[in-house]
């Protein structure tokens, strides 16, 4: 495929010195978004990583901000103190009402943060680096015909605390990649769709709806797929990602609300004939003494609508717009 040889890049192809004069020449701001739900036992180095590298010795990005989804733990203090802005997901937009979700944070820093280009890094990874960011970077700044730069790496599985040299990407290879090549075999180019690292134009974020739990990276692809066509997408080798893997149940919970996702969208797109109404609760089975209990999960997906819609983000931007 055309599209895989020529959109797709490692890191090491990117010098910060040369973005940074690229992005001075193309006079554009970059944000950088972390969504975070209790994360202080990684946030903070994150932030220490990020700012001393790629904001004090190098002006690659003009902020950081922390958009929490209500932690409990030391989070919000934690990156306060390392010099990142700290945003409640709950005080943006109250008019708008509030959701528990990933999707959530990210929806709500298109509101938030100023950048023509917001970068979202997730707050778990334990092998944190300045790439995650410039790697995603580089291709916007290089190649003004790209609008969405997703993230791929190895992805070890930690084990009794070893790492395994093989693994991770469970979702992606059992359910998003099968499904993208039955319906979108375009889009089964994207080695990592489900990455959590992407960085992406305002002028596309602002008009992509936003599912809040898990569906919204699969949501954004299909979406600016129809609207912008592949060309749009470019995507970025990053090495390697060390974080936290999550249980086999916890897996099928996101994979119940990713296939509820993407089952709505080519029913919107009209790609297959009426779906009938969904049943929204997964069912799942827990040993306990021998004995097999059901526990059901009730899954429903919540949509954001595309930002540009937000009576409070269009004044926002005209007024940003006069005082320039």
């Amino acid at each position: 495929m055309s599209w895989l040889a020529s959109n797709t890049f490692h890191h090491g192809q990117f010098d910060l010195a040369e973005l940074e004069r690229r992005k001075r020449q193309a006079g554009v701001s970059i944000s950088l978004c972390i969504p975070t739900l209790n994360e202080e036992r990684t946030i903070g180095k994150a932030i220490v990583v990020l700012k001393s590298e790629l904001m004090d010795r190098h002006r690659l990005l003009d902020e950081i901000a922390v958009i929490d989804s209500g932690s409990d733990d030391a989070t919000r203090e934690v990156a306060r103190a390392f010099g990142a802005d700290v945003y409640p997901a709950a005080e943006i937009l109250p008019e708008c009402g509030h959701h528990r979700g990933k999707g959530e944070n990210l929806w709500k820093a298109i509101y938030q943060l100023s950048g023509d280009i917001i970068v979202y890094v997730d707050a778990d990874i334990r092998n944190i680096h300045p790439r995650f960011v410039y790697g995603l970077v580089g291709p916007l700044l290089n190649m003004p015909e790209v609008s969405y730069v997703k993230a791929f790496y190895d992805r070890p599985l930690a084990e009794s605390g070893r790492l395994r040299p093989s693994g991770g990407g469970r979702v992606t290879e059992i359910l998003i990649r099968p499904l993208f090549s039955l319906f979108f075999p375009e889009l089964s180019a994207l080695i990592q769709p489900l990455s959590g690292e992407y960085a992406v134009r305002r002028e596309v974020l602002e008009q992509i709806p936003f599912p809040v739990g898990y569906g919204v990276e699969t949501s954004h692809l299909i979406d600016v797929y129809h609207r912008w066509g592949m060309g749009a997408f470019a995507q970025t080798d990053l090495d390697r990602r060390i974080h936290t893997n999550q249980a086999t149940d916890a897996l099928g919970r996101m994979a119940f609300g990713i296939l509820q996702t993407f089952l709505q969208r080519i029913d919107s797109l009209e790609i297959i004939g009426d779906l009938p109404a969904l049943n929204t609760t997964l069912y799942q089975f827990m040993v306990d003494q021998g004995r097999h209990e059901e526990t059901a999960h009730d899954i429903r997906i919540v949509e954001r609508p595309p930002m540009i819609e937000i009576p409070a983000y269009r004044t926002k931007m005209e007024l940003a717009s006069e005082s320039r």
